[in-house]
């Protein structure tokens, strides 16, 4: 198994949207011979993008995955999605390689997802390669490309391929460690010799590349220096040396959808992308102690393994897709999930190509397989043998940026609609289901509209429920913002016992975050003891829906300073009503006003937009609190009331094209502006009497 997992390469398929990953991945398969024809996006017939959602969009929005040999090596793709809807699969899905091809259109460069994606393999300190695609395209620009990956994204991205001819004449690649050109018809490849024209940037571009594969050993750098010839060998094992610690991202080109290229790309990623083994320890922790510990990827240490993606089946149950850390595991058993501390059998296990599902005799370190219905398993948990236990800490998924409240469009259907979104959640954990006590709806948060809206699709197809989408209202609060002093009293008699209860208080606003505060400041008995408490739950039940437009009144303090009570009449429901009747009319007399939710939004654009940005944000009423440079992009940070951004992630992506993106979260209220408030208080009364 340890011999087996030095000759397995776990690749994930990085970039913005439309840079051809699944494209590439499927040429891939095809030269590999896994699948008798190429599939395309366009027609729809992928074996990576297969779900309907995905093939009626022309865009992956889950994670695919599937295996092919190559020279007596294994590789596992992991293609993961571009568009920034369903980026945080790709986030999570990224844990399970032990490398990243990051793919850049050569049309359109380096755009923001493609970066962001490159934070994330930095985080995880993958290895890179970078493959240019599309430079059959017209206004394909390979130096403009490589120039956009120089100035944007680390590892420094060094130059291993020149490409032949550009756009409609693009016919094959000239590889800087070989010195041979390889020219392609019909996806085959026929080596000869560099033609003529390109001799001198061949040159040039190899002294270049040597000069950095040198830097990557000092033993080199200096044979380098001193004027001695590095042989190819020496260059191909400082290149891997180099790949392997990140001092440098290898650049190759080609062209996915006509084969160009995809062949000595799948070469370097057998020669030169990392093993299960090079990648080396695995760092988690001790359940029982809590300490770090280390795991190494041996055949023969005990089973341990996480599990990064979950698919919900409605006909199939879970399905759990886990990557093995150490030890080796077989087509049946029982293993011990470590995080939910329960013991979970398995029937059958599994390797997921593309939709289907292949029975799997065992797997070992590094292999990436999966097992159904699984009882407590979920994204993220740990799973082990008996013997020894250690808890992997996965990456969290990322934040929500648009909510809507969800309801069932059929009557009586309510509880299904829960039960089905939180089989969904299972799948997608960028999804969150709440339910807003405040103002009663269910929301459903995600990363963009996009990511609400197939979803929603999914829950039709998979489910039969179908859903109303509506933007969420506002959970507005209020407060008040002067000192007053009322009596409040309730007095009433009818034929027997009356009821009366009588109270004074004085109200008072306290600092923001202060919430209510009740002081009994009754001297001399005016109150008895025991009807205390009444006054401070009217009060209490009172403040759940104020007097401007029924939200909740915050920020407050009440001090009961006196009354009167009756032998007879006096009870605690009388001096309940007498409560709730004095903050009624304490908080008319303290001046009460609307409070909003201020949210902080971070948004991340190139240059060129910044004008529109600022623009729009002052638009919505938001405040910048600065501005960061971040390479070629600008970090905005504003707080901006969330009644103004509730279409934020649409609104952004039609004025950028996409190329920006954000993030938010709460961070206070504040007093909703006097003229604003009066058109929200008006139209929240029209609801209610409609």
């Amino acid at each position: 198994m340890t011999e087996k997992a030095d000759k397995l390469r776990n690749i994930a398929l990085i970039g913005h949207g439309d840079a051809g990953k699944t494209s590439l991945g499927e040429a891939m398969l095809f030269s590999a011979g896994v699948t008798n024809r190429q599939g395309r996006v366009e027609d729809g017939n992928t074996a990576l993008d297969f779900e309907p959602e995905e093939l009626r969009r022309l865009v992956s929005i889950s994670t695919g995955f599937h295996q092919y040999p190559w020279k007596k090596h294994n590789v596992n793709i992991i293609d993961t999605p571009g568009d920034q809807n369903f980026f945080s699969d790709t986030k999570t899905c990224m844990q399970a390689a032990d490398g990243a091809a990051i793919i850049i259109d050569s049309v359109n460069g380096v755009k923001v997802q493609t970066e962001q994606a490159c934070e994330f393999a930095k985080g995880f300190n993958l290895p890179c390669v970078i493959f240019i695609n599309k430079l059959d395209r017209e206004r394909a620009d390979f130096s403009r490309a490589f120039e956009d990956a120089t100035s944007t994204l680390n590892p420094k991205p060094i130059m291993l391929q020149l490409p032949i001819g550009s756009e409609a004449d693009f016919k094959g690649i000239v590889d800087l460690i070989s010195m041979k050109a390889y020219t392609y018809a019909d996806g085959k490849a026929t080596v000869g010799e560099i033609p003529a024209d390109m001799k001198d940037d061949v040159d040039s571009e190899r002294e270049a590349l040597v000069e950095n594969v040198a830097e990557a050993d000092d033993g080199l750098l200096e044979k380098y220096l001193e004027g001695e010839t590095l042989t190819d060998e020496e260059v191909i094992a400082s290149l891997r040396a180099g790949t392997l610690a990140r001092t440098f991202a290898p650049v190759l080109c080609g062209s996915a959808t006509n084969s160009i290229g995809v062949d000595l790309f799948m070469d370097f990623i057998v020669n030169t992308m990392p093993s299960p083994i090079d990648r080396g320890t695995v760092t988690g922790v001790d359940p029982s102690s809590g300490e770090e510990i280390e795991q190494a990827p041996d055949a023969d240490a005990p089973f341990s393994g996480f599990v990064f993606k979950t698919v919900a089946d409605p006909y199939a149950g879970r399905l759990s897709i886990f990557r093995v850390v150490s030890g080796t595991i077989g087509s049946d058993g029982q293993f011990v999930n470590v995080t939910k501390d329960a013991k979970e059998r398995f029937n059958l296990l599994l390797k997921i190509e593309g939709k289907e599902q292949k029975p799997a005799t065992g797997a070992g370190p590094g292999d990436i397989v999966a097992v159904a219905k699984l009882k407590e398993t979920t994204s993220g948990d740990t799973l082990c043998g008996e013997s020894a236990h250690i808890k992997y800490q996965l990456t969290e998924p990322l934040p929500g940026v648009i909510s809507f409240a969800v309801s069932a469009k059929n009557k009586g259907e309510e509880d299904k609609v829960f039960s089905s979104l939180s089989k969904l959640m299972e799948e997608d954990n960028a999804l969150n289901l709440d339910r807003n006590s405040e103002t009663k709806e269910i929301l459903l948060s995600g990363r963009g509209q996009v990511h609400i809206e197939s979803t929603v699709e999914k829950l039709k197809r998979k489910f039969n429920v179908e859903v109303q989408l509506k933007t969420p209202k506002i959970p507005y609060r209020e407060t008040i913002k002067k000192k007053s002093r009322v009596q409040g009293k309730h007095k009433k008699q009818t034929g027997g016992h009356g009821q009366y209860g009588d109270c004074w208080i004085e109200m008072e606003p306290v600092p923001k975050g202060g919430g209510f505060e009740f002081v009994d400041a009754i001297v001399g008995g005016s109150i008895p003891k025991t009807y205390i408490p009444a006054v401070e739950k009217g009060i209490l039940e009172c403040c759940e829906k104020g007097v401007l437009a029924g939200f909740p009144t915050v920020d407050f303090r009440v001090r009961l300073v006196d009354g009167s009570f009756h032998a007879v009449d006096s009870s605690e429901m009388a001096f309940k009503v007498a409560g709730s009747l004095a903050f009624k009319k304490a908080v008319i007399e303290s001046k009460p006003v609307l409070l909003e939710p201020i949210m902080d939004l971070t948004v991340t654009t190139p240059d060129d937009f910044m004008g529109d940005i600022m623009g729009d944000m002052n638009g919505r009423r938001g405040r910048v609190l600065g501005m960061d440079s971040q390479g070629r992009y600008q970090i905005i940070k504003a707080q901006v009331p969330m009644a103004e951004i509730q279409t934020y992630a649409p609104d952004l992506t039609s004025m950028t094209g996409g190329r920006a993106v954000f993030t938010v979260e709460f961070s206070h209220y504040d007093e909703v502006p006097a003229q604003i408030a009066e058109k929200v208080i008006e139209e929240i009364n029209k609801e209610k009497e409609a």
